[in-house]
């Protein structure tokens, strides 16, 4: 029989997780899908080696790119609902002031920033979540214009304009890869988070 304390001991609940790795697996696909439709048509003097990229084709990689996209959207509302509802986006991600996040930076950057609880984030990892929240709003936000750009033409104005939406939409996806490249960094510097986040504790 179970001891009542093991409840206690679950660092991420199922939830969690499930929405965490589908989500790594939407972001994977839409990124790499997205790059081999970025080098059908750059806009910047470079393009990205096909070999990281998803599709064969362009209307492979849009057909891709469209099946993570809903994967994200779906995955990411029921992320920030259950989030809300449960008051975690509140007790995890706040309070958050500029001064903390220095101060966790700096100490981040000189490898002395604790990781003794990771029920708990510290400031860094406050201001990244959040960061990567926006930042996917930002990045259905201006997908929807590249998709339907007729069909939401206020959306399309606020962001400039298809041309300028395009742009928008690429350099959030280098905010969002970026976050990953610096996230399985800090995962390899502190495995037992992915442990936790494998096993729940």
């Amino acid at each position: 029989m179970r001891s009542p304390s093991l409840k206690t001991d679950i660092i991420h609940p199922a939830w969690l997780r499930l929405t965490h790795w589908l989500n790594a697996v939407a972001v994977v696909v839409l990124a790499t899908s997205g790059w081999r439709i970025y080098n059908a048509s750059p806009f910047f003097p470079f393009s990205l080696p096909s070999g990281l990229t998803l599709g064969g084709w362009l209307g492979g990689a849009l057909q891709w790119h469209f099946a993570a996209m809903w994967l994200l959207l779906a995955n990411g509302l029921l992320y920030l609902g259950i989030n809300i509802a449960t008051g975690r986006l509140r007790r995890q991600f706040f309070p958050l002031s500029p001064r903390a996040i220095l101060h966790d930076l700096l100490a981040a950057l000189k490898g002395k920033l604790a990781h003794a609880d990771p029920r708990h984030y510290n400031m860094v990892q406050r201001a990244a979540y959040l960061f990567v929240m926006l930042d996917c709003i930002v990045l259905v936000m201006s997908g929807l214009v590249l998709w339907k750009s007729v069909q939401f033409p206020i959306l399309r104005e606020l962001l400039g304009g298809y041309d300028s939406a395009r742009r928008v939409h690429f350099i959030a996806m280098v905010g969002l890869v970026g976050f990953v490249g610096i996230h399985l960094v800090m995962v390899a510097l502190v495995p037992k988070t992915l442990i936790a986040m494998l096993r729940g504790r």
